[in-house]
């Protein structure tokens, strides 16, 4: 994660071949189609990948059979104040050790876990990544909160939860951020600009990501 002198931080993962995705989606392949250094007037690279590839959105059709596609949603529901909690649970993120942090309807909500004390972008897929559990889920639904980020590839678990959270949060059209690096980032108040890729009618998009720690 690097910060510039406005203090912005940028909390996406880099974007490159052999980076970990979901088991089944496609890798990433990154070809220069032309090239300055082999004689080419510029320099053109071609891209491959999975809409759900590192620092990624997920709209509510990913789950949602004719809900709202990525290039729909509005700017606000990633831009503008965030709050990152940090949780302890080392395993999944549930409803009880949300409860003492009050989350209000419209906020936008980043989970710092144990996901974040390592590189996960230049390391294998992991299984047993920190999710967000069911009952933490319907708990966030039930808050009425506009935006849920965590800091790995899912909101929901590779082994239990992969539907039933994801359903849970778009299912009442909650903007979902996945991929995220919250190593160096403390729990607190931020502003949070995250905008994924206007891809027209589909059901998700990598995106960039940076916060601004509030005064």
């Amino acid at each position: 994660m690097s910060q510039n002198n406005s203090g912005w931080m940028d909390i996406s993962v880099g974007v490159h071949p052999g980076m970990p995705v979901w088991p089944g989606d496609p890798g990433v392949i990154l070809e220069r189609t032309m090239d300055q250094n082999k004689g080419d007037v510029c320099t053109v690279t071609r891209a491959a990948m999975g809409a759900h590839t590192g620092t990624h959105m997920d709209a509510p059709l990913h789950f949602i059979r004719n809900a709202t596609t990525i290039d729909q949603m509005p700017i606000e529901a990633t831009v503008g104040p965030a709050r990152v909690i940090g949780i302890a649970d080392r395993t999944a993120i549930h409803r009880q050790e949300l409860l003492p942090y009050s989350i209000q309807a419209g906020q936008r909500i980043l989970f710092r876990t144990a996901n974040s004390e390592r590189d996960w972008g230049h390391l294998p897929f992991d299984e047993d990544f920190v999710y967000i559990a069911r009952d933490a889920a319907e708990y966030l639904a039930e808050c009425g909160v506009r935006t849920v980020g965590v800091d790995y590839l899912s909101v929901g678990g590779f082994r239990q939860d992969a539907v039933e959270t994801h359903v849970a949060l778009l299912g009442k059209g909650i903007w979902v951020v996945e991929g995220l690096t919250l190593g160096a980032v403390e729990p607190g108040d931020y502003e949070l600009v995250c905008l994924p890729l206007k891809w027209v009618g589909a059901e998700g998009a990598p995106a960039r990501a940076a916060l601004r720690r509030m005064a």
